[in-house]
């Protein structure tokens, strides 16, 4: 199971992420002014649509490549990613982080962090990890 701790401590690990709250003043992690991960509260409307499959844990959002990717994900029964509806047609993902070990957590923040870092930073960063 993972912590906030653990988000944290391997986002700031990422080139050049700095920590940021949302307008709403929860954490977000981002690369170059650009959000791959955030804090994500389950929200009213956000309770109504998963009615009893909604988790009570933390969540948190987290940017994938594409709309490709983010069904992939979704596909894995019982896994510790899920979307709501306001999340429809967005490339990102919910995690649970009550579902998510340290090294699932990793691979999904640095290919969030891939995604939305500029081009010769992400470049730079799988050259330096061969």
């Amino acid at each position: 199971m993972a912590t906030w701790d653990d988000v944290r401590r391997i986002a700031l690990a990422l080139p050049e992420t700095t920590e940021r709250p949302t307008y709403d003043s929860a954490p977000a992690w981002r690369v170059k002014d650009k959000a791959f991960a955030w804090e994500r509260p389950l929200r009213r409307a956000d309770l109504e649509a998963l009615g009893d499959s909604a988790p009570t844990g933390p969540v948190l959002g987290v940017r994938v490549p594409d709309l490709g990717a983010k069904e992939a994900l979704l596909a894995e029964t019982g896994g510790p990613c899920f979307t709501t509806p306001h999340f429809d047609g967005y490339p990102s993902v919910l995690v649970r982080l009550d579902r998510v070990d340290a090294a699932a957590l990793e691979e999904l923040l640095t290919e969030a962090w891939l995604d939305r870092a500029p081009k010769r930073l992400a470049e730079r960063f799988l050259e330096e990890r061969k």
